[in-house]
């Protein structure tokens, strides 16, 4: 395989939200990272789910800086905070807690 480097600086795709929290993505060989800007009151369900008519879906995080509460499809809560990586399914909604920004990076595999 070759070696593929891309800057999360480089805007390769980039979306504002409809509250103004941001997210780039670059794309890799097998895999995508973004880095998300999320700002205090953002909600996955109420900023990013109406803007796009679309469920979110899986994939791995991992949070920089910030508070975020992730709901999962069973109703379960859990607190993710700096430092935390966790991983979530499909049809999941998240928050952003407090009145700090929540920096977060998400991973995910490309379809082949």
């Amino acid at each position: 395989m070759a070696i593929t480097i891309k800057n999360l600086n480089s805007n390769e795709k980039s979306w504002t939200f409809l509250d103004g929290s941001e997210r780039t993505a670059v794309i890799l060989e097998s895999v995508f990272i973004g880095r998300g800007t999320y700002l205090s009151g953002w909600k996955w369900s109420e900023h990013v789910g109406k803007q796009t008519g679309k469920d979110s879906e899986a994939h791995i995080g991992y949070i920089i800086s910030g508070q975020m509460v992730i709901k999962g499809t069973n109703g379960k809560e859990m607190s993710v905070g700096p430092g935390d990586a966790f991983e979530i399914g499909p049809k999941h909604d998240a928050w952003v807690v407090g009145d700090e920004p929540c920096v977060a990076l998400d991973f995910g595999t490309l379809e082949k």
